[in-house]
């Protein structure tokens, strides 16, 4: 329906999927109201690119949206408030594997890390990759993981190092690191 510009496609979007995109954008803005407009502006930025977009995945498409536009006001909102918040926590846990923002990539590598980090993924059992996505994807916290998965924190925080490590250890053996 986005396709022919029928607003009722918007409509059932949120309906299908707002819970979701809003539960990504508030595990990174810890604010609902926040979670709330990114929601509102993926729906502007889909609005907007469907037609020509033709994606395979809407909701992963959708998600990326609202996950990108979360970081973005994340960034704003944070700019001198470096290292507050469970967002840059859980991306200093994997600073060690990534480039630096100062040190970009050329986009060759930037596609070989990916394709390498996808694989990787690939090998792990449903439930650690679920976890290592939820924590470094969506942000979510040692509390809700520990949750949602009926594990301890101490545990979650114990299978997520042993999966850096390994991830680690897999890219420098594909010469990555």
């Amino acid at each position: 329906m986005l396709n022919n510009r029928d607003e009722q496609a918007l409509i059932e979007t949120t309906e299908k999927y707002g819970a979701l995109c809003r539960s990504v954008a508030r595990n990174i803005l810890e604010n609902e109201q926040d979670a709330e407009e990114c929601l509102n502006d993926a729906l502007l930025q889909i609005w907007n690119t469907i037609p020509p977009a033709q994606p395979k995945n809407f909701c992963a498409y959708l998600l990326k949206i609202v996950r990108n536009n979360a970081l973005d006001r994340c960034k704003a909102k944070n700019r001198n408030k470096r290292g507050k918040g469970q967002n840059p926590a859980s991306l200093d846990e994997l600073s060690e594997l990534l480039p630096a923002s100062d040190n970009v990539l050329c986009e060759l590598e930037q596609r070989e890390l990916l394709s390498a980090i996808t694989r990787f993924l690939q090998s792990l059992s449903n439930k650690q990759r679920a976890l290592f996505i939820r924590r470094y994807w969506g942000f979510s916290s040692f509390s809700d993981l520990a949750t949602e998965f009926g594990m301890s924190e101490n545990n979650v925080h114990a299978t997520l190092s042993h999966i850096r490590k390994k991830l680690q250890t897999y890219l420098r053996k594909e010469g990555l690191l």
